[in-house]
């Protein structure tokens, strides 16, 4: 924290002797003592920094800078040697300024942690510091709090705030049962919440250190750069000597080691890597580090488990059709909602809550059996209903809907009155709202969409003809998933693979990118993705590679302009023309402009990725 104001107190401090050197009369012994001066003063942390290198077996960039000041120093050009050092230095001021404004989502998540909490102790409120807290203590939360743990809420309702954690702007409407996280804010209502993660085992802990090792991380082209400069570096040397003794002018010898310093190639990269997993950061959106955020801006095929990801992952009550025209279709669907109301399969729950939806009352039924294989038979009202096949009908009806319905990758059921059928209704796997969004969007990147379930044939074609994806693969087990990754890699695709992190766990670590949706629930995908989307909204993934295209899109920029203007002040030097403090004039010109263009990624452009009215799946809906 003291290392910034420092840099800058040198900086300031070598600025005013520069302009004290200029007020005073030219060519005086204290105009040239005051020049010297700004030059030891802003040289000596270079000079530093440059033994600290060599001491550690390499030849930085610092060392180019000292040995050009001392040797003009030595010439007796006392303007170059401050010039170079004082510009030189300010560009490391503001390095480091920006790299710190850069790193600001850590420290926002940093600063998200609470610091107290209010635990209940045999019912009494008492304030300790969250270091004290064990997991299974209850805390009181109230309006305006901060959530001190992850937990499930025991008692009360309220909106949460989970910005910090999911990028979501609209605080979510929390109820019993429900899960809450460290560092989150309380906007209305209070809570009773039981801890079940505390301290550096909240997910918020672990998002600051995942956040901690991505920001270090370094791209490969990072790493390739590095090694260049280790060679690089000593190569300008020799060859800023080969010049001087060829031509016998130092001056130039040490105008060519000022100019060919690439101060503008080393920032590039790890301030636009930064500030790009800074920005996902805040949007809710984890990059391990810059090696994955280059891989990222590859990839070309996403493939996309269907059950939980592209769909709800439960079924829903889809279709309501009336055979009988006795009967309307809420009559229908409350008779087989009341017969349902007794049975335990998967599918009932659907077919209840799509009735509740329409506000019809559901009573309980008393006497009633299922029918192994079959379905469900109710007394209801005096009269025998039947929900499932049409084994339990008296009279068999035209099949062609009931086909039809379940071509569509539906289960479809009779519903008879005393043996008579008089509708069907029909239950699916429903789509997601958001779902058809992030298609479009991937399709607009040039992205391919494949979705591997291990669903049955029809019910995946049915719902890849809605959203328009690419390839189907269904009946897939774990082990076929791993290998359509590795066919598809082996036809020059780079891959993502979205899955829930269970069985398709080996599909995700062959994958180039493996990508845990909705991972603010689950620590462990934290940990272990390469890309985690913190809130369960599958457009953040084209949001994800987008981010990822435009880092490493700025780091070319920015290395095409770094490049250039070394070219470019090489020119000008071998043309006549370029001076030692001009050419570092440019380049800390060219550094700032670097600078200015990686700021460019810290800018938010997360759309909103509210599913639209329009954007619903139509079988989301129940027809009449």
């Amino acid at each position: 924290m003291t290392t910034i104001p420092r840099t800058w107190g040198v900086v300031a401090v070598s600025g005013l002797l520069i302009i004290g050197s200029f007020i005073t009369p030219s060519g005086s012994l204290l105009s040239d003592l005051l020049m010297i001066a700004a030059a030891v003063v802003a040289g000596w942390p270079i000079a530093m920094s440059a033994l600290h290198a060599l001491r550690s077996r390499v030849v930085s960039i610092d060392l180019l800078v000292v040995v050009a000041a001392i040797g003009a120093l030595f010439l007796q050009n006392w303007w170059e040697s401050a010039a170079v050092t004082f510009l030189f230095a300010l560009g490391k001021a503001l390095e480091r300024a920006t790299m710190n404004r850069t790193r600001q989502a850590l420290s926002d998540l940093v600063d998200a942690a609470p610091d107290v909490a209010t635990v209940l102790r045999d019912g009494q409120p008492h304030t300790v510091e969250t270091w004290e807290l064990v997991p299974g203590d209850v805390v009181l939360v109230k309006n305006g709090e901060q959530v001190p743990v992850d937990g499930h809420i025991i008692s009360g309702h309220g909106g949460v705030d989970e910005s910090t954690m999911t990028g979501e702007s609209v605080p979510a409407e929390k109820a019993p049962g429900d899960e809450v996280f460290a560092g989150t804010w309380l906007r209305s209502g209070i809570l009773r919440v039981e801890a079940v993660r505390v301290g550096s085992d909240s997910t918020l802990a672990r998002i600051i250190h995942r956040v901690e090792d991505a920001q270090d991380d370094k791209a490969r082209t990072q790493t390739f750069l590095e090694k260049f400069s280790r060679w690089y570096t000593p190569g300008v040397m020799v060859a800023a000597g080969a010049v001087g003794l060829l031509t016998r002018d130092i001056n130039l010898a040490l105008t060519l080691l000022v100019i060919a310093c690439p101060g503008a190639l080393v920032i590039a990269i790890p301030v636009s890597i930064v500030a790009g997993i800074g920005r996902g950061a805040r949007d809710g959106v984890l990059i391990k580090g810059g090696e994955y955020l280059e891989t990222s801006a590859r990839v070309d095929a996403v493939v996309v488990d269907k059950t939980g990801t592209l769909t709800h992952g439960r079924p829903e009550l889809t279709d309501v059709d009336v055979l009988d025209p006795a009967y309307s279709a809420d009559d229908v669907l409350e008779l087989a909602a009341r017969a349902e109301t007794a049975s335990e399969h998967p599918l009932a729950e659907a077919v209840i809550r799509g009735a509740r939806a329409r506000g019809l009352s559901i009573g309980q039924v008393h006497t009633a059996r299922p029918v192994t294989g079959r379905g469900i038979v109710a007394q209801i009202d005096g009269h025998l209903v039947s929900v499932g096949s049409a084994d339990l009908l008296d009279s068999v009806p035209d099949p062609t809907r009931l086909r039809h319905l379940n071509e569509l990758g539906r289960t479809a059921m009779y519903v008879g009155v005393d043996g008579e059928p008089v509708g069907i209704i029909a239950v699916a796997d429903t789509i997601r709202a958001d779902a058809p969004a992030a298609v479009r969007a991937l399709h607009e990147k040039g992205v391919r969409v494949i979705m591997a379930t291990g669903d049955a044939e029809a019910v995946a074609r049915t719902i890849a003809a809605e959203l328009n994806v690419d390839e189907v693969h269904a009946g897939l087990l774990p082990e076929d998933k791993l290998a359509l990754v590795r066919q598809l890699q082996e036809r020059g695709h780079t891959v993502a693979m979205v899955g829930d992190g269970v069985n398709d766990t080996p599909a995700l670590a062959q994958a180039d990118i493996g990508v845990a949706m909705g991972a603010a629930g689950s620590p462990a995908a934290i940990d272990t993705a390469d890309i985690a989307l913190m809130a369960d909204r599958l457009p953040r993934l084209p949001y994800a590679l987008g981010l990822a295209r435009r880092t490493v899109r700025t780091m070319r920029v920015t290395i095409s302009i770094a490049l250039a203007t070394v070219a470019l002040l090489l020119a000008g030097v071998l043309f006549g023309g370029v001076t030692m403090s001009l050419g570092m004039l440019v380049h800390e010109a060219s550094v700032l402009l670097v600078i200015g263009i990686a700021m460019l990624l810290l800018r938010p452009t997360l759309p909103s990725d509210e599913p639209a009215a329009s954007g619903a799946s139509p079988r989301a809906t129940v027809p009449a």
